[in-house]
């Protein structure tokens, strides 16, 4: 009689590996925010790699990085569904202005009741998450997951990103000149036209030749887009920190940074959400208010930065705000979308 053979199972904690990857993927936890927290890591270790005269250049590259990425966006700019979207005017009006009014006014009232300083850099960072606009890609997918309106969506976003190269340059020279701080308005400007105008009107003009184009490869654009991104963030990071521009924050500073973000957004969101009750918009319409005006662009935020504030020592403190405010309306919003999917289906 032969042995009975030993059998193995696999133990159960290798499946936790699949289903801890759709429990982020659910979350909104993809790997651009664990490569964004890589790129800090990686500054706070070598910062003297990705200064502004280091041996990488990352200053020349993200120059002309941040002008390719919005040359792609105006060549993905469609100007017919632009002007078919038009008609739906009060929802639209009241995502741009929860985008460029209702988030900068909060946050002055609030730097007013506590007295904060227009010249403290994390002051200045976190006014300027306000006065950016609404992200494209997350807006749009987090409203589709919701069973919102999908065509207003994309119609709010794409003009929200096409106001803040206008908009977000207004709220900040106006901001800067009221405290201690300023910039030089002239040389901001000429850098905007060269580097943001520019692109985007001459992908504007090249749409219909190359728009079809830049929509089949959008994957391999976004994937460009967020490269950029992280080295911005990285040579950002490596000058704050080789200047020990973070010496003065402690954990603490960080968490109730963290709790103020998540407060603004559920404050905001909260408005959003009264205002279309009072407006009567539709279900769909409703939920296209509330996740197209709560969000804010962190492609925007970080390639916008370089124009706006020369000084590269200093972008590491101010990009903190949209960075936590990024990680943390993704996951907030992706609960909600999912909560909002369910209330849709009943429905």
């Amino acid at each position: 009689m032969q042995p009975k053979k030993e059998t193995y199972t696999l133990p159960e904690t290798v499946g936790l590996v699949p289903r801890a990857k759709k429990i982020a993927a659910r979350l909104g936890l993809d790997w651009f925010l664990l490569a964004l927290l890589l790129m800090i890591v990686l500054a706070y270790l070598w910062p003297q790699v990705g200064l502004k005269d280091g041996p990488l250049a990352l200053g020349t590259i993200t120059d002309v990085g941040v002008s390719v990425i919005f040359l792609f966006y105006g060549l993905r700019l469609s100007p017919e569904k632009l002007k078919t979207g038009l008609s739906n005017w009060r929802l639209h009006l009241l995502v741009q202005l929860s985008t460029f009014i209702l988030f900068p006014v909060l946050v002055l009232l609030v730097m007013q009741v506590v007295s904060a300083d227009n010249s403290d850099l994390l002051w200045l960072g976190i006014f300027y998450l306000a006065a950016l606009p609404s992200t494209v890609s997350s807006s749009v997918v987090m409203v589709s997951v919701a069973g919102g309106n999908i065509p207003a969506a994309i119609f709010n976003a794409s003009i929200s990103s096409l106001l803040g190269v206008f908009i977000t340059p207004l709220w900040m020279g106006l901001f800067l000149y009221t405290g201690a701080t300023s910039i030089d308005m002239q040389d901001v400007i000429l850098k905007l036209v060269l580097q943001v105008l520019v692109p985007v009107i001459l992908g504007i003009i090249l749409h219909k030749r190359l728009g079809a184009f830049a929509e089949k490869h959008k994957s391999k654009i976004r994937f460009f887009d967020q490269s950029i991104i992280l080295l911005i963030v990285y040579s950002s990071f490596c000058e704050s920190y080789a200047r020990n521009l973070f010496g003065g924050l402690s954990m603490l500073h960080l968490l109730s940074l963290g709790v103020g973000m998540l407060g603004l957004f559920f404050l905001v969101y909260g408005i959003i959400a009264g205002i279309s009750k009072l407006l009567k918009l539709t279900w769909q319409d409703k939920i296209t208010a509330v996740f197209c005006g709560s969000k804010k662009s962190l492609v925007h935020g970080t390639v916008m930065s370089k124009v706006l504030f020369p000084d590269a020592n200093v972008l590491g403190i101010i990009l903190l705000p949209i960075m936590l405010y990024h990680a943390l309306q993704l996951v907030v919003a992706s609960i909600i979308a999912q909560a909002s999917a369910r209330k849709t289906n009943k429905g």
